[in-house]
């Protein structure tokens, strides 16, 4: 009879860890499966590009995984036949139903190639191409550890919810016969 309980808590273990709750947590080494935005192509002429977005790739086979909704900011420097990522902050907004919680900070991690080594390989004769389907894996370099930030949207959203009821925040007006009549 033990068997079920342990087998579903051995499962939840091994399984991807989606990193969420009033803290947006990943330890120091967790792996993210990410892909850049739009293009980054990088050489002689333009060997950096600063202010790159990542986002991270649906069911990805990283060892975490973040909200589906996050952005992550960093920069892409040509280095010899590699390009080299590293990120300097994460925004991600996670959702359930019609909440949503906003983490926004900053974030230390490096992209590194299918063969574990640092910098991706996607350089041919000194011009480096890197397209939205060429997925890379981030490893963090630090313990990442952002609080949720105050949502404006989420205090709108529940002050709409009340206004189907009763009460303060109800803009419906009461249902009276028209005074002129």
């Amino acid at each position: 009879m033990t068997k079920t309980p342990t087998l579903l808590l051995l499962a939840a273990l091994l399984s991807p860890s989606l990193a969420l709750a009033a803290t947006l947590e990943l330890p120091a080494d967790a792996r993210l499966e990410v892909q850049v935005i739009d293009s980054v192509t990088l050489d002689q002429d333009v060997p950096r590009l600063d202010d790159i977005l990542l986002r991270p790739v649906a069911n990805g086979q990283g060892t975490y995984e973040l909200p589906s909704h996050c952005i992550m900011v960093g920069d892409a420097r040509l280095e010899g036949e590699r390009v080299r990522i590293t990120t300097k902050s994460v925004t991600c907004i996670a959702t359930d139903g019609g909440d949503s919680e906003i983490y926004s900070g900053e974030m230390s991690a490096a992209a590194y190639d299918a063969d574990g080594s640092f910098g991706i390989a996607a350089c041919d004769s000194g011009r480096c191409e890197l397209s939205p389907e060429h997925a890379f894996e981030l490893r963090l370099a630090s313990e990442l550890s952002i609080e949720e930030q105050e949502n404006q949207s989420e205090k709108i959203n529940i002050q709409r919810r009340q206004a189907e009821g009763t009460g303060v925040a109800n803009p419906i007006p009461a249902e009276r016969p028209d005074p002129d009549q």
